[in-house]
């Protein structure tokens, strides 16, 4: 097998030196996205719930380009810059990926890159 680095075309641009996704097998390594629109690079008003809101459909937008979904992830984790923002991303997370909900992974850090308040990354099956 070999490792396809991927790039989005349609996603937002990384920020660093990294694929958007790496493709072994039939398994996709997401990064960790952030909810930024990837027309102006910047992240829509409305604090967290709006980032997320973002972030989750970048995932999709990303996921779609190499003929995968939502229904696709497996594993994800988020990372947020305060736990008290856990309750609304967690009734949104449910929105987007129930009833059939991925594992999951929840913590707090104390910064994101370009000031944001949410990242999720996640592994798909392709």
């Amino acid at each position: 097998m070999d490792k396809v680095c991927f790039k989005t075309k349609k996603g937002p641009a990384a920020v660093g030196p990294y694929s958007s996704a790496v493709i072994y097998g039939d398994m996709i390594y997401m990064s960790g996205m952030i909810g930024v629109d990837p027309k102006t690079g910047k992240a829509p008003e409305g604090g967290t719930l709006a980032q997320a809101k973002q972030v989750f459909e970048n995932i999709g937008t990303v996921l779609q380009e190499m003929d995968a979904g939502m229904d696709d992830v497996l594993k994800t984790t988020v990372y947020l810059t305060n736990m008290d923002d856990f309750i609304e991303v967690n009734k949104l997370y449910a929105e987007v990926f129930g009833p059939n909900f991925p594992a999951r992974t929840c913590v707090e850090v104390s910064k994101l890159p370009m000031g944001l308040s949410i990242e999720v990354e996640c592994i798909a099956k392709k």
